[in-house]
């Protein structure tokens, strides 16, 4: 638990699932929500909260691709595509960023 919070890779992680729920939770609650029962209250408070986790998000990215020296047709372009399709943050935590081994790692052992 200490690796998601003491390295770059981790923090990513981390806001991925929040990225992920929220946009979930903006897709399949607020928005029907909103347009179905005409309340509109889910969609005011969530709508900032998802933005400002998906602009963490895409820096987060960034931050990572440039200090773990990602190609970006290997990895950092899939890993920012997936903030915008439903389930693809969970997609790339399981495929990609869980099998990350960040420098930090090979210098400690």
């Amino acid at each position: 638990m200490k690796y998601l919070i003491n390295t770059q890779i981790g923090r990513l992680r981390i806001i991925s699932y929040l990225e992920g729920i929220s946009l979930l939770i903006l897709l399949f609650i607020a928005v029907p929500k909103k347009y179905i029962w005409n309340e509109p209250a889910l969609v005011k408070a969530m709508g900032p909260v998802h933005g400002l986790l998906f602009l963490l998000f895409i820096v987060n990215t960034i931050s990572v691709a440039v200090e773990e020296q990602w190609k970006f047709r290997d990895r950092t372009w899939k890993v920012l595509v997936a903030c915008i399709v439903p389930f693809g943050t969970f997609y790339i935590d399981h495929y990609i960023l869980r099998k990350q081994v960040t420098k930090s790692e090979i210098k400690v052992e």
